[in-house]
């Protein structure tokens, strides 16, 4: 009988492109809106355009990326609308996946998130927003590590590329907007170590809510041009 081996497979072209055409989306490199070059990345790639399109074509699957018909390539580019689901929908899924992670494997589960935090209190000492914004996606993210559920971890998954971005973009419209989303990573593991879900529910609404008012001064000021809520039926 052959004895087998995993291995890991190395990644191709595509996936290698992608994965950071998505970091530098998530990290500010490209703005919300903006027109990515197939050519240019290419060029910085030392590829040819081949994977660079595939990859777009896979980033648009998880909504980083819109391909607009004889237009070209572009990050996405939200309504307000839009910005509200998303924290609607961050709102009730993390709260709901701390609940669990802390019934499930309570000291795991804070120990990870006191790790975290101090991580992001190195980063801003060090005055590093890129390392800092990182580390919070992280933070929110080590909720669904422990809860248990990969139903709830994959659905947080589809658009956590999209919240780190808006992240990334909307902390930047409040100048102390570090020191008050440190103190408030600080008290969700005190609610969430307390077992006070109704605590955290309140403090998630407003710590994750600040996003659509961030939204409304960044298009206020013209940094982007929001696109016009959909039409309801």
């Amino acid at each position: 009988m052959v004895q087998k081996f995993d291995i890991e497979m190395p990644k191709s072209l595509t996936e290698i492109v992608a994965a950071r055409v998505r970091q530098a989306i998530i990290d500010g490199e490209f703005t919300l809106g903006q027109m990515i070059s197939e050519e240019s990345l290419a060029e910085s790639f030392g590829v040819s355009r081949t994977p660079v399109r595939d990859a777009l074509t896979l980033l648009q699957t998880t909504g980083l990326v819109e391909i607009r018909p004889k237009r070209g390539s572009f990050v996405f580019q939200p309504t307000e609308d839009d910005v509200q689901a998303i924290c609607d929908f961050r709102v009730m899924l993390e709260v709901q996946a701390a609940r669990r992670g802390c019934a499930i494997d309570r000291t795991g589960l804070l120990a990870a998130m006191e790790a975290l935090c101090r991580e992001m209190r190195e980063a801003s000492e060090a005055d590093d927003d890129v390392r800092y914004g990182r580390v919070d996606s992280q933070f929110h993210e080590v909720l669904f590590a422990h809860c248990a559920n990969p139903y709830m971890r994959d659905a947080y998954g589809l658009v956590a590329g999209k919240i780190s971005a808006l992240r990334t973009a909307m902390s930047r419209q409040f100048f102390d907007s570090r020191e008050v989303s440190l103190a408030e990573h600080e008290r969700m593991v005190d609610l969430i170590g307390q077992g006070q879900f109704d605590g955290l529910h309140a403090l998630l609404s407003d710590h994750i809510g600040r996003t659509v008012d961030a939204f409304r001064l960044a298009a206020d000021s013209g940094q982007f041009s929001a696109p016009r809520a959909r039409q309801r039926a």
